[in-house]
């Protein structure tokens, strides 16, 4: 009997098929691009000495492993986060370290509450199973009660809003004055504390 030989596929041109298919997927695949936070980080400062906060002065956030908001050890609605946060800086309820008042505050100068914006310090703490997003939901809540803040008081001494005058800077540099004069009567104080648990 005649031994019968398998006849060849021509493989010359599956390269060329797999080269074009790999082409095709990389051209129509749509890339999911990262978010992240916008933060500068402060440069290192060579401080030997200890900083002592009041308790009145921290704001204690935590969120825990099912992603539940506790402010100052209650539950909260991170809805309700603005306006507490609003309130917290803007107290204005005793004096900053140069033993001045705060005569630009609109809080309701509660006793247990901070005693300036430049000693109001936040503390976001989150559990080790929490979701990122819900951190960057409470990081955008901090944030905007600070621009509020930051706008009201701006419109008060310039008629400007801040983010109108971070606009201005662009363009005219002599505005830095004006951004770090808001800036230094409402800083940003978040801190975030290391999970212990």
């Amino acid at each position: 009997m005649n031994r019968r030989e398998n006849p060849e596929i021509n493989a010359g041109s599956m390269a060329d098929i797999a080269f074009l298919l790999l082409i095709f997927f990389l051209v129509t695949t749509t890339m999911d691009v990262d978010s992240g936070i916008l933060r500068k980080i402060p440069k290192e400062q060579k401080n030997d000495q200890k900083i002592i906060l009041k308790d009145k002065n921290v704001l204690d956030i935590t969120i825990n492993n099912n992603n539940e908001l506790l402010v100052e050890n209650s539950i909260l609605n991170i809805k309700k986060l603005k306006q507490i946060a609003i309130d917290f800086i803007d107290n204005g309820g005793g004096l900053d370290k140069n033993k001045e008042a705060c005569d630009w505050c609109n809080g309701k100068k509660d006793p247990t509450s901070s005693d300036h914006p430049s000693k109001a310090f936040i503390a976001i703490q989150s559990g080790r199973k929490a979701n990122y997003g819900t951190y960057i939901t409470v990081l955008n809540s901090l944030t905007s009660a600070n621009s509020h803040l930051r706008n009201k008081l701006s419109i008060k001494l310039y008629n400007k809003s801040y983010e109108e005058l971070l606009k201005l800077y662009k363009t005219d540099k002599k505005v830095k004055e004006k951004i770090d004069n808001i800036r230094e009567k409402y800083p940003l104080l978040i801190s975030d504390i290391e999970n212990t648990n």
